[in-house]
């Protein structure tokens, strides 16, 4: 199987090109970039034409979809929300055309920042009721409204706190935190589940493998936490004695984007269609700390 992954230098799209070709696919990556690599296509994907030329010289059976803008408080920027646009909206939506030029299946990368983030029922995959709090989730949701628009093989899988080996991420930035002082403040009253993308691209892989299409959600398991219960947990496992104060979204301030309090996403559907669920949180996290310490 021949599969096109975009924004492979982004902690997702890294780990679904190693995954595929651990199993013997063929993988061919892009990015805005350009990197050292024989299977590499540099792509804009806002640029409708470069997307067509590009994937119809490619001709993949599949494309796993991972570039976008994720920069959350950075898109609220008024000088930078035509851009985001363009690239969460825009950009999916050229390759969404590309794919049904090709007749090929789709992977979209999507968010729980599609829904507006009240209460505390885990949100179901197949959930309709759209209300994006903020620029990014808004831009996502016209992404995935293009996929299942122009589609009939695509799969829509929503994440939620990401984290990879390739990139920042909020691991990364509480362990030079805690590093630093001794007591940091949390936010407590936000929670969901995180998802690390080494586990996530075997799932995305497994999904390419099939022709289960549909809406799906995919975190690690483990149960649902604040980010106060993850700093916790990542400052027991790696050691540090940093005291962590939980406050709420209100005390803590900084942030321009309205963040949800509730991210908690529904995984059921994964099992009913076969599909393997990711470990959990706390075995993820292990892992990744050992995989991070063994880099630096």
């Amino acid at each position: 199987m021949r599969v096109f992954v975009t924004g492979v230098a982004g902690q997702l799209g890294h780990d679904v090109v190693n995954e595929l070709r651990k199993r013997g696919h063929e993988a061919v990556g892009s990015d805005v970039m350009v990197m050292e690599d024989a299977s590499f296509e540099q792509l804009d994907i806002t640029d409708r034409e470069a997307v067509v030329q590009v994937l119809e010289k490619v001709q993949p059976d599949a494309v796993v979809h991972c570039a976008a803008w994720t920069a959350v408080d950075l898109a609220e920027e008024e000088d930078k929300v035509d851009k985001v646009r363009a690239i969460n909206a825009g950009g999916t939506r050229n390759i969404a055309e590309a794919c049904k030029k090709l007749d090929c299946k789709m992977i979209y990368i999507s968010t729980d920042y599609v829904f507006d983030g009240q209460g505390e029922t885990p949100w179901q995959p197949d959930c309709k009721d759209y209300k994006p709090l903020n620029v990014y989730g808004q831009t996502k949701l016209e992404g995935e409204l293009a996929v299942s628009e122009l589609l009939e093989k695509f799969f829509i899988v929503r994440i939620a706190w990401v984290f990879g080996v390739n990139g920042k991420n909020f691991i990364k930035t509480m362990l030079n935190v805690g590093k630093k002082y001794d007591t940091v403040r949390v936010v407590c009253d936000q929670v969901g589940t995180p998802t690390y993308t080494y586990d996530l691209a075997r799932l995305l892989v497994d999904m390419a493998e099939s022709e289960k299409y549909g809406y799906y959600h995919a975190t690690n398991e483990g149960g649902y936490i604040s980010w106060y219960d993850f700093t916790c947990e990542i400052f027991k496992q790696a050691g540090y004695n940093t005291k962590v104060v939980p406050v709420t979204t209100k005390e803590y301030g900084l942030s321009k984007a309205a963040r949800p309090y509730n991210s908690r996403l529904d995984k059921s559907k994964l099992e009913e269609n076969g599909f393997a669920p990711l470990p959990s949180w706390q075995d993820a996290l292990a892992r990744y700390l050992k995989e991070i310490d063994g880099i630096e």
